[in-house]
């Protein structure tokens, strides 16, 4: 029990968790009596265990058998694209379901029967081993609800908040699908993560990184306060917060005459901001920053570069920055693909124009600044001279080693061949621009498909260096002392120039919006210094655990979308490059078109290749996306026995039906 691996089955746990419903929640079935179980450390192991794939890897890590896992997380963004498009940004095909979705209660009433049923006998000393490792597994039980909580939050907004295990009665579960509003829930989880903190240690029992601790409490604590905060300043005015213009909890009772706990929104936002400051700045000012050499290995004999290895190694205990990461097991055949993926071509996913051209150069100046010394686009090879080094180690180049058979193997190193093809097939590069955040250069990683075992990030601290930076500006306008030494810290790491005054003078927005939905907010453009901290927020979390897309929605940074299509882009295929390839047929009503048609653009359009694609016009928005609707079968069980739904206790969210596959309002299918 020392050692955990996520992974590990616990059958009395899938026992309990298979009697949740998504309603609300019953007493859990199981052939052990519940008083005989979670009386010692032990079996508050095994309980945890089965917790943590449900709360922490469906979203954050490589999943079992999947090809790019974390690294493939910000497809459907400005950062990466897929084979594969997201209804969400074409109208009319995001609609109301009929069941299921995100309103589901299955996890929290596991979090809530743990801890209903440990509190007690905790304080009343009646489980048995070591209490200050008792005590820091109670605290990884409030992370996981806190976590949980969060997700719910992001998708649906207000939510239900239930700290104990209902009864199986109707009038009960009825009364408590009460939605609490947007803020309220963020307090809820935030309070959590303070119990979290209270109870973890440092360190986890048995000194891993393979399980929760306090300093990943502290960050997920600013997390979530930095999410409300800039939720509440960018959607005020608008039914997306509580009391605002439409706000849909407000038509019901109990929603009614609801006040701000800080009195009003603004100060509602500064509690947020500010509490997304302390809780960050515990963890930049304790956790240092893993180094960069900024070399990239080209053979076995050359040094490695931690900062590189940092996302791809098979143990990541040893990084200082490393806050917690999934084990995997070759030996217990729990594999994953993500080094494979980073050897080939991304499954499909490849990197965008907008996130290369986003990255500065080694000066700090933006591509189109004057005196900036960019090579240009028309090779890959061009685009990564003299750039940020984030750039240069993860956009794969042409006839570079990204793994190779080590001297103990093999005798010799082997180069995969490197040359973007853009033909949508599963292994060819989607965009032209191949993404290698992940990799590892074993070559025994990639001997068998699925095979790999390096390990996946779920929490690292350099992103409390950017929640405080962020969180700093957004409160006051400016940038304290500690604000200005974390960002230095960032850019010296990143082998930027330190000096992001500079750059922010040198910082067009109305040319970066062309290409980074960062740098909007609510359809207009953001200030110079506000984008480029947001800029840095962009290319250090690039591909980790769809934080990309949380932060687009909590910038409200999806708006000009609703009026002005966007078209993703890839690599300069119709320059020097196109020499490269023959065969390139295109044209839009070409049934053997591989590429999009050069009269588009010089760059590749991946979703443009042919008329018929549902794409083919570009991405679109709709407001009411920024939030997913509430399937209908939930407000039909809350109705009662009439079947009204106008009687459930239940709104739905702005600008979406109560009907079942309906659209959102004003959106029409022709």
């Amino acid at each position: 029990m020392k050692r955990i691996i996520f992974y590990i089955p616990i059958a009395l746990v899938s026992l309990l968790m298979s009697a949740c419903d998504d309603f609300l929640d019953r007493e859990p079935l199981s052939s052990i009596a519940p008083e005989q179980y979670l009386n010692d450390e032990a079996q508050l192991v095994a309980y945890l265990n089965g917790l943590y794939p449900a709360v922490l890897l469906s979203h954050t890590s490589n999943t079992d058998g999947n090809w790019y896992g974390t690294f493939a997380m910000d497809a459907h963004t400005d950062n990466m694209a897929a084979l594969g498009y997201s209804g969400a940004f074409a109208p009319g095909y995001f609609r109301v379901g009929e069941s299921g979705g995100s309103w589901d209660f299955a996890t929290i009433r596991s979090c809530n029967y743990f801890l209903d049923k440990t509190l007690p006998d905790w304080k009343a000393g009646k489980i048995t081993g070591g209490s200050e490792n008792i005590q820091h597994y109670i605290g990884e039980v409030y992370f996981l609800r806190a976590e949980t909580y969060f997700s719910k939050l992001k998708d649906l907004g207000d939510f239900p908040i239930i700290r104990h295990t209902l009864p199986d009665e109707m009038q009960a579960l009825t009364e408590a699908s009460k939605r609490a509003p947007h803020n309220e829930v963020a307090r809820f989880i935030i309070a959590d993560l303070d119990s979290a903190i209270v109870l973890m240690k440092d360190v986890a029992p048995g000194n891993m990184k393979t399980r929760l601790n306090k300093h990943c409490a502290y960050l997920l604590k600013s997390r979530v306060a930095l999410y409300e905060g800039t939720w509440l300043k960018y959607f005020k005015g608008t039914a997306f917060v509580p009391n605002g213009p439409g706000w849909p909890g407000k038509a019901k009772d109990y929603n009614a005459n609801y006040n701000y706990p800080s009195g009003d929104i603004d100060s509602e936002i500064n509690f947020f901001l500010e509490t997304a400051m302390s809780a960050a700045k515990v963890v930049a000012d304790q956790v240092v920053l893993t180094p960069n050499t900024k070399l990239l290995r080209q053979a076995e004999s050359e040094p490695k570069n931690p900062y590189f290895d940092m996302f791809g190694d098979v143990d990541m205990s040893g990084y200082s920055e490393v806050l917690l990461w999934r084990q995997y097991s070759k030996s217990m055949g729990v594999t994953h693909g993500v080094p494979i993926a980073v050897s080939q071509g991304g499954q499909g996913r490849g990197i965008t124009r907008g996130l290369v051209d986003a990255f500065l150069m080694e000066n700090g100046l933006p591509i189109y600044a004057s005196n900036s010394s960019y090579a240009g686009d028309d090779y890959i090879a061009d685009v990564r001279k003299n750039r940020d080094n984030r750039l240069f180690l993860f956009l794969k180049e042409p006839g570079q080693k990204n793994y190779f058979f080590m001297s103990d193997q093999s005798g010799s190193s082997y180069m995969m061949p490197d040359e973007p093809d853009p033909k949508i097939k599963e292994n060819d590069y989607n965009t032209g621009y191949a993404f290698r955040k992940g990799g590892n250069f074993d070559g025994a990683q990639g001997s068998t498909n699925y095979g790999c075992y390096t390990g996946s990030l779920i929490y690292r601290a350099a992103e409390a260096y950017l929640n405080y930076m962020e969180a700093c500006y957004e409160r006051s306008g400016s940038l304290d002392a500690t604000a200005q030494n974390y960002w230095v810290q960032i850019r010296d790491r990143a082998g930027v120039n330190s000096d992001f005054q500079r750059t922010i003078n040198n910082t067009d927005v109305s040319r970066e919006a062309l290409n980074d939905w960062g740098a909007y907010s609510a359809g207009n453009p953001v200030d110079a210094t506000l984008y480029n901290i947001r800029r840095e927020r962009r290319c250090e979390l690039v591909g980790e655990g769809m934080l990309r897309i949380m932060d687009l929605k909590r910038w409200r940074a999806l708006d000009q979308m609703i009026e002005t299509p966007y078209h993703i882009e890839g690599f300069k295929l119709w320059g020097p490059m196109a020499g490269w390839y023959t065969g390139l047929t295109y044209g839009a009503d070409n049934p053997s078109s591989l590429v999009s048609d050069p009269a588009l653009s010089d760059y590749l359009r991946p979703y443009e290749k042919f008329s018929s694609h549902l794409m083919y016009e570009g991405y679109r928005w709709h407001l009411a996306h920024y939030l997913s609707p509430v399937a209908y079968q939930h407000f039909l069980i809350t109705s009662g026995s009439g079947g009204n739904v106008e009687n459930s206790p239940i709104y739905q969210n702005p600008g979406w039906p109560v009907t079942a596959n309906g659209l959102p309002e004003g959106v029409t299918v022709e």
